[in-house]
């Protein structure tokens, strides 16, 4: 007893999966009507007063006048006049007397209202339709009424044929709201509900909708002919491979496999225009290829075996046709599709099962397509429908041949943008596609890139427009009259120069034809819009972030200037910063090897030079900010297993979806500023994939995806020889006592190499593009440093309204306190925060300063800093900015 009970509940819930509200709210106002004349179970008059009380038609229930308070006065009259046995349902349950408290809350439904919301359902199914609405309920309520709420009608006067037929063309409105056509079936019901034939509404089987093939497919040989498909170009050798399997007797059903956006959709719709225009062989010009819609196909199908039916149909037709070959695009998507998230715990059929046998036997014939990945993880695990299916190798388009794709469709575009693409653009967008968006396949990017140039040169017309016609509109008087003067005396000139040369009959012939003849106009709305290869480039920027249009002034003068912009915040490091520069400037003119990064670089020379520093200050210099620059500290890879930290962790291991740190920020960034800090202390497995990135330019993560490193600057800093160049051992004191600066230099840097060639493998050193050896910092350019630390600290005070001035005494002592060969500048900021940063953090919270005042630190008598107060400068917070 308690399983039935269980599975009454169940199929319960499953008809009212698909309820609208205005449903479930209907159904709630019954279960209270019912409460409310003391009944136990929700009979067909109850429904009845529930669907009237939902519906809000000013006009009553279903524009047929009847209201709420009038239908509820009747069936109390009809409860009160009649027994309780005497044609109700009461076989279901007992009625009580009215007034009298229910206590259970969720009144149950009677064996007659379970009938009606059965066959609420069926119509809804058999209409097509993908919910239930109260309209559907109705219906159903008209056509398997035991009686009882035909009672109640009869004596509000209204008519079952009328009202059913408003039931009907209110759901066609929901429809036609949606942009949905009603299907034939429903409008044949509404004719006949029309008509007054309500038999129509109790045998709604009877009654077909649309052919399964018209429901969940699209002609594609239908829309060839109408023009509506766009020209494939080339791919006759893939064409010419699908008729030959077509052709066959068996096993007759090709598959286009390739990556996505190569082509694979176009090869079968260039199949359709060829057996539209004639152009296929005889025994398929009376083909149709029909394009099956698998969304549109699992839609709505919740029930169990009703995916099944729709598939079933659907083969039945296709077969009975005979000359229907189908494509089915996704096809991957089909294998266990109709085992999962389905009634009965997921136990439905398998589709690709259901087409197994029509394709074992040669009945159907169907044209699949799904991309190499997908075929090879899902399609080929099924061997028995993998065999049935014979592959087509879709491979990606040469440059050469995306060019003539593209010249093939960019009539279309033309006309679809109102402009005209130059060859020039046509050629950029293959070329730059090709070049800078690696992650997706020709000849789609390049198809992309066309269409969003077009729209954006579209737009930007429409904007110059207005602005002229916003300029015109704010002309006085006197701009139109000048203008008009200076049209007429051009007019002058030109007949003036036209009567000397001709004679005299031409001369009045051609006058009066240039006199009659209107002005030029100046409106260009018919003239099409000029797409060249800057458009394109500029498109090509936003997509990949990477800088590819023409050299601007501003970017020509930022680039000339690079090189004295980091020397302000690197000291003393110039053959650092030459190296850095000349590396960007060939990137940017574009004489770099495109199949390799922009540089690899390595840092090296002691701690606290400026290794770092440099590469964060080209970024904020020519990247846009240091954000742009990806840092990773190698000190955290230095176990073996930390490899997949970069480029992903295998199958089956956590954080496989996830994919790698260094890769996944490349693909989301490429032109950036790669910096692997102490790359020394990584382990050595991670200098293997480091060959790969230095030597081809890209890396290929854990998931078989291709990551470009072609506009990445890869920097590298190593502390290597930083211990010979401290102690001075191994002959480093001889090149030190020379008094040739530059020679000193060469003779330290060829320690260091030595260092480096003993702690790296030759193939990775082999492969590194520069190789900078930082200069230990001296004392005078320890000053210039101090300088550039205290203006940092003046721009955090100048935030709060004060100012700061540091005496060359502080200075001095700064210098002296945090100078140390040994570790470079970093002492410096030690020095800083205790000599000033700390005096001035007690006098600001002691209030000795408001804005608007100057700190001053200098040394006592005794030398120790102090700190005073000087009020002879205005400075607010407006002044922040110019105050440097």
């Amino acid at each position: 007893m308690a399983t039935k009970l269980k599975r009454a509940a169940r199929a319960n819930l499953d008809v009212f999966e698909r309820f609208t509200e205005r449903a479930i709210k209907a159904v709630i106002l019954s279960q209270r009507e019912a409460k409310s004349l003391g009944k136990d179970m929700v009979f067909t008059q109850h429904l009845l007063l529930g669907l009237i009380g939902e519906d809000r038609d000013p006009n009553g229930f279903l524009g047929s006048g009847i209201k709420i308070e009038k239908a509820r006065e009747v069936v109390r009259s009809i409860w009160q006049s009649s027994s309780l046995d005497s044609g109700e349902d009461t076989s279901s349950g007992s009625g009580k007397q009215e007034g009298s408290v229910v206590s259970s809350t969720d009144v149950p439904f009677s064996i007659s209202t379970k009938r009606v919301f059965e066959a609420a359902v069926e119509y809804s199914r058999t209409m097509g339709y993908n919910f239930i609405a109260p309209e559907h309920i109705a219906i159903g309520l008209f056509t398997v009424d035991d009686g009882s709420a035909g009672r109640v009608l009869k004596r509000l006067g209204a008519n079952v044929n009328h009202l059913a037929a408003a039931a009907v063309t209110r759901l066609q409105g929901e429809l036609a709201k949606d942009g949905r056509e009603p299907s034939v079936a429903s409008k044949k019901m509404s004719e006949k509900s029309n008509s007054g034939n309500a038999a129509a509404l109790r045998s709604p089987d009877k009654a077909r909708g649309k052919s399964a093939l018209a429901q969940f497919c699209v002609d594609l040989t239908a829309r060839a002919s109408e023009g509506l498909i766009d020209p494939v170009i080339g791919r006759e050798t893939e064409v010419e491979r699908v008729i030959q399997i077509l052709c066959r007797r068996t096993k007759n059903n090709p598959i286009l496999l390739g990556e996505s956006g190569v082509g694979k959709t176009a090869i079968a719709e260039g199949l359709a225009i060829s057996i539209a225009q004639a152009e296929t062989p005889i025994f398929l010009l009376n083909k149709k290829i029909m394009s099956l819609d698998i969304g549109l196909l699992m839609a709505g199908a919740k029930e169990r075996g009703e995916l099944e039916a729709r598939v079933t149909a659907l083969l039945s037709e296709t077969v009975k046709s005979g000359d229907i070959i189908l494509f089915i695009d996704e096809v991957h998507t089909l294998i266990g599709s109709g085992t999962t998230g389905r009634g009965n715990k997921g136990s439905g059929l398998d589709i690709a099962n259901l087409l197994k046998p029509a394709l074992g036997r040669g009945e159907l014939q169907c044209i699949a397509s799904t991309t190499i990945g997908e075929y090879r993880t899902q399609f080929e695990k099924d061997k028995a429908l993998a065999r049935r299916f014979q592959p087509v190798w879709i491979n990606e388009p040469s440059q050469e041949d995306a060019v003539r794709i593209l010249l093939g469709l960019r009539e279309k575009y033309e006309s679809h943008h109102h402009c005209k693409y130059t060859l020039e653009a046509i050629n950029a967008a293959v070329y730059l596609s090709a070049r800078y968006i690696s992650d997706r396949y020709l000849p789609d990017k390049a198809i992309d890139l066309i269409d969003e140039a077009g729209s954006r040169a579209r737009i930007e017309a429409f904007r110059r427009k207005r602005e002229q016609e916003t300029d015109i509109l704010s002309k006085g008087p006197d701009d139109y009259w000048q203008e008009i003067r200076t049209v007429q005396a051009m007019h002058e000139v030109v007949m003036a120069s036209r009567l000397k040369h001709d004679d005299g009959a031409s001369n009045e012939d051609d006058s009066s034809e240039l006199l009659e003849s209107p002005l030029p106009s100046t409106s260009d709305n018919d003239e099409p819009i000029m797409v060249g290869p800057e458009e394109i480039a500029a498109v090509a920027s936003v997509w990949s972030g990477i800088p590819v249009q023409q050299i601007t002034a501003d970017e020509r003068m930022l680039l000339v200037g690079l090189e004295e912009q980091l020397k302000k915040r690197v000291i003393g490091q110039d053959e650092a910063v030459a190296a850095i520069s000349r590396a960007v400037k060939r990137s940017r003119v574009g004489l770099k090897d495109p199949d390799r990064p922009i540089a690899a670089m390595i840092f090296c020379g002691p701690t606290g030079v400026g290794k770092t520093e440099l590469t964060k200050a080209l970024a904020a210099c020519y990247f846009g900010s240091e954000d742009a620059m990806l840092r990773l500290d190698m000190s955290e890879y230095m176990e073996r297993h930390t490899v997949s930290k970069l480029i992903g962790s295998p199958p089956g291991y956590v954080g496989y979806e996830e994919g790698g740190m260094l890769t996944e920020a490349i693909r989301r960034r490429p032109f950036t500023l790669l910096l692997l800090d102490e790359i020394e202390k990584a382990h050595p497995d991670i200098f293997n994939i480091l060959l790969q990135l230095f030597e081809d330019g890209h890396l290929t993560d854990s998931q078989g995806r291709r990551v470009s490193f072609k506009n990445a600057l890869v920097v590298m800093t190593s502390n290597v020889g930083s211990e010979a160049i401290a102690k001075g051992r191994r002959g480093f004191i001889d090149f030190l006592l020379e008094d040739n600066e530059s020679t000193s230099y060469a003779g330290m840097k060829a320690l260091v190499m030595e260092e480096l060639k003993a702690y790296f493998r030759p193939e990775l050193l082999n492969r590194i593009d520069e190789m900078v050896v930082f200069r230990s910092l001296e004392k005078p350019q320890m000053l210039e440093i101090v300088n550039l630390m205290l203006q940092e600290v003046k721009a955090r005070l100048m935030s709060l309204g004060i100012g700061l001035e540091v005496s060359e005494a502080i200075k001095d002592l700064i210098c002296e306190q945090g100078y140390d060969k040994t570790f470079g500048a970093r002492p410096l900021r030690r020095a800083i925060t205790s000599i000033v940063e700390d005096p001035l953090s007690e006098a600001l919270l002691a209030g000795d300063y408001t804005p608007g005042e100057t700190a001053v630190i200098d040394l006592d008598a005794t030398g120790n800093p102090i700190v005073t107060s000087r009020s002879d400068r205005n400075i607010s917070l407006s002044d922040t900015a110019s105050i440097f």
